[in-house]
Formats: C-alpha cells, structure tokens, sequence
C-alpha cells in the first residue's frame, strides 16, 4: 500500500468516527444542525479521497470520468434545488425518495460487481453479501417509492387490498430466497435479474396493504434497510467506510422503527401485514353522532390569556398549514405574560420520525419546552388549558378501548386537561379512518378554522386580553 493509499484510509477512519460524532449529535434538536454539518463534511472528504485515490491510480478512462462528473453534478444539482425547496409538510415524501435513491445506489454496486467480474473469480465472501444487498436494496428502492406516493396522494393513502396480494407477497419472497442461492452459487445477469424482478414484487405486494398512519414507521423501516444494503455493498467491495456508514444507518434506523412501533403499541410484524389496528375493511367508523361545541377566537383567547398552564399539541394540521411561526408567537406571547407554555411531542405526531420537533425547531421554539409522551400525559391533567392544533388519532380517547382501529395505541390524554380547544378545518376523520372522540367531549371546544389564521387571529386577540408582563 502507498502512502496516498494509507492516507486516504486513514481519512476514510476520520470520516467513519465523524459519523459516530455526528449521528450522536443528532439525538437532541439543540444539538443536530451541528451532527448534520458535521456528517456531512465526513461524508465530503471520503468522497474526494476516493477520487484522488483514483486520480492517482490512473485505471479510469476519460468517458468513466465523465459519466462520473455529469452523475455527481446532476445529482448535487437535483438535491440542492429539491432540498432548497420542499416544504415542510413534503419532507416526508422527500426523505422516502432520498432513501430510495441510495437503497438503489447500493443494489447497483452489488449487481455491477458481481456481473463484472469473470465466471468463477468469485467466492462466497463477495457473492453472499452481493445477493442480500441487491435484494434489500431492491426492496428498499421500490417501498420507499410506494410509501412517497402514499404521502404524496399519488398511491391511496389507505391500505390496498387487491386480491390475491398476500399471496404475491409470499411467492415472490421465495422466489427471492431461491434467486438469491442461484446468484450466490453462479453469479450471472439471469440469477441477478430474476432476483431483482422478485424483490420488486415482493415490495410492492408488501408495501401497497400497508396504511398511511403506518408511515412514519415504515419510513424508518426503509432507511434501516438502506443502511443495510449499504453496509453490504462495503463488503463487496471491500470498502470499510461504507460498512462502518451503512451498518449506522441501518443500526439507528432498526432502533428507531422499534421505538416508534412501541410508541403506537404495534408490532412490526403488524404493521407490514397492513391496516392500522384491524382488517382495512373494518377501518372506518360511524361517526358517534353526539353534538359538538363550537367556539370563537375571543373564547379561546380569554381562556388563555387567564390560563396558568397551557399544554400545545401540534398536529400534521399545523405543518399543512404552515403555522408554526404563529404557534410559535402565541406561545411566547402567553410566556410573557407569565403563562407556563409546554408542546407535547406524540412519537408518530406528522408523517415522519421527529416531523414535530423538525417544524417547532424552525420557528425557533426552545426545546425546553418540547415533551414527550410521558412528560407530557404527566403535564395534561394540571394544564388548564390543552390547544390541539391538526392533531386527530394520537388525541383520540378511543385508543383505551377495545375493538377499533386505534386500539392500544399511546396516546396524550387531552380530554384530561381542565378545557381543551381543537383548531381544525372540520370533522373529518385522521388516517385511522374513525371519529375522534375528544371532539365530542363536553368540555371541547371545536374552533373550525384555517391553522394559519386561527392563530394570526388568537395572537391578535391574546394581545388585547394578555399582554406582555
């Protein structure tokens, strides 16, 4: 090995241990822009070592070079532009996408390898991680596909039920098994082919039944399975960063889907079988028929305004609306005027892992403020007022009940503050598909409204009835 060659590993172990620095960053939202950058600018100097190892070795043709610079200038192009302009109610869309291009990525490593090489040049400690990360990656591309046009509305939202999927599901899994033994026995384009044929039809047979309110959990499913793959593509290559980088992933990704599949009181074994609590058929609910209690903006303001705690509860309502700001500015309104503010953060809340914290962090909320599930079913009862604003099923009283959709799930006791004020549009039911019982309760008050405007007009209100100490 030459120097270059030892220095540039030695740059690949920096940017492995800046990972680890950076992933850890990213446990507290005081913390993550600085993980992110720091991340991110590992992950910027492996790729220019790589590319001066390769300058350096001089084995890449000037038309390699080329495809290389028009593939990373399309792609940083295309990323910039997408990341610059999403929205926040998009992001979840966004991040599937990002999540499918690299479980993708990693899939094409593998097959190009494997099929790239002579026959009989290759033993099964290239092969066998070769299959199984053209097969994850390959599920990993298609299901992040699918649960982005679930989010998207271009695939319903609801769990698809098409005849006969549950039996695609399984067959195109053996088949995969199967493929997977013949690439790995005789690496070669038909075995790789079939292969990826079966794992695309296993993902989709598997992704279609799976219902929307299962998204945030599935989102996170995916980006484990990245990670996997990616690793795997390390040790077909026999690339450590990659290993080191993938198996993070793939590790922080598999803890969190099972912190967010408890935090809902699901298996993930369930929540891949489909629906959201029971069979899709039975998913929706009759309305309970019981009246419910309107109000208006000065109601809502003087009960905050001569509130001594107040407990927020963001929804994907707000982030559809695109009203932190004024969230925010109520808040620190009521602070101001000596009100006890909290946010109660559900793990699911949104349509991805940590949406809430994401949305609350860029209107600047502290993050002292933010609590979590337990926290904040612990502040509930003693607030005096809780404000539910485009929160549905993680609100839902149902859930202690046997027999519904949401059945066991975790969820912020809001009906046992003193008051409690729902901003919403309508009545409309959330992903679950059933009526929420908070809005029915007699000490609701139901405040039909634009999120945005609701709360530009509560600040005005509040202003007048509480203002600043």
């Amino acid at each position: 090995m030459t120097a270059l060659e030892t220095t540039v590993q030695y740059l690949y172990l920096g940017a492995a241990a800046c990972f680890v620095l950076g992933l850890h960053l990213m446990n507290t939202p005081a913390t993550a822009r600085r993980g992110n950058l720091i991340s991110a600018g590992a992950m910027a100097v492996a790729a220019a070592g790589t590319v001066v190892l390769l300058l350096a070795r001089g084995t890449t043709s000037g038309a390699a070079w080329l495809v290389i610079g028009l593939a990373a200038g399309l792609g940083s192009a295309v990323g910039v532009v997408a990341a610059r302009n999403v929205q926040i109610t998009a992001m979840p869309q966004l991040v599937s996408l990002f999540n499918a291009v690299g479980g993708g990525a990693a899939a094409l490593l593998a097959a190009g390898h494997l099929t790239g090489e002579p026959p009989g040049t290759l033993d099964a400690r290239v092969t066998v991680p070769g299959a199984l990360d053209i097969a994850i990656g390959t599920v990993a591309f298609a299901g992040s596909l699918i649960a982005a046009g679930k989010l998207q509305g271009w695939v319903p939202g609801r769990p698809v039920g098409l005849p006969g999927v549950r039996l695609v599901s399984v067959l195109s899994g053996l088949v995969a098994v199967a493929a997977a033994g013949w690439l790995v026995a005789a690496p070669g384009l038909p075995g790789m082919l079939l292969l990826i044929v079966a794992a695309l039809g296993f993902a989709v047979a598997m992704g279609l039944p799976i219902g929307g309110a299962d998204a945030p959990v599935v989102i996170s499913l995916l980006n484990a399975a990245t990670g996997i793959a990616v690793a795997l593509a390390g040790f077909v290559l026999d690339v450590p960063v990659l290993i080191i980088g993938g198996g993070l992933v793939g590790a922080s990704g598999s803890i969190l889907t099972k912190l967010m599949a408890d935090a809902m009181n699901r298996s993930i074994p369930a929540i891949l079988l489909g629906g959201f609590g029971v069979d899709a058929g039975q998913a929706a609910e009759a309305a309970t028929g019981a009246l419910v209690r309107t109000v208006t903006v000065d109601d809502v303001a003087v009960q905050l305004a001569y509130a001594d705690r107040v407990v927020i509860v963001p929804g994907y309502g707000l982030a559809a609306a695109q009203a932190q700001h004024e969230l925010a500015a109520l808040a620190n309104q009521l602070v101001r005027h000596g009100v006890q503010v909290g946010y109660a953060i559900h793990p699911v809340a949104g349509r991805m892992p940590g949406h809430m914290d994401v949305l609350l962090a860029e209107a600047n909320v502290p993050y002292q403020q933010l609590l979590d599930l337990e926290s904040a079913n612990q502040a509930l009862p003693r607030a005096d007022v809780a404000l539910v604003v485009g929160a549905n099923d993680v609100t839902n009283p149902a859930a202690r009940r046997p027999g519904n959709p949401v059945s066991g799930m975790p969820i912020l006791d809001v009906d046992r503050a003193q008051q409690i004020v729902v901003i919403k549009r309508s009545l409309s039911p959330g992903y679950a598909g059933i009526d929420n019982e908070l809005y029915h309760n007699p000490r609701t008050g139901m405040l039909f409204a634009d999120a945005k405007q609701a709360l530009t007009d509560l600040l005005t209100a509040v202003r007048a009835y509480a203002p600043a100490a």
